[in-house]
């Protein structure tokens, strides 16, 4: 069975493909939980009308499928994703990023 740190080190090589930056670094995992019966993800996306969501998903359980365990996907919106300051200034999100941000969250 995979550590959380295995698993945390493979969700930064899933990356949101508009905004260019990983999920996890991004906060849009919210819980991990691995156990007998396999890995337990509770995710959130940037909004709930993010064009690449299914993608990021699929994504998601195609990398931790390596560790040869049952991966489990569940997607919320309780609580909306907002980037932090820190996570802002950490990734270097640009104006443009921020306008993509709004536009998802407006469902544009």
């Amino acid at each position: 069975m995979p550590t959380k740190e295995q698993i945390i080190e493979t969700l930064k090589t899933v990356v949101d493909p508009e905004i260019h930056a990983d999920i996890y670094t991004l906060g849009l995992i919210y819980e991990i939980k691995v156990g007998d019966e396999g890995i337990d993800i509770l995710m959130t996306l940037t909004t709930p009308f993010c064009p690449y969501g299914e993608q990021i998903v699929q994504n998601v359980e195609k990398a931790l499928k390596k560790f040869g365990v049952e991966v489990r996907v569940d997607l919320t919106f309780e609580p909306e994703w907002k980037p932090s300051e820190e996570t802002r200034i950490a990734l270097g999100l640009s104006p443009e990023d921020e306008k993509i941000i709004e536009r998802r969250r407006d469902g544009k």
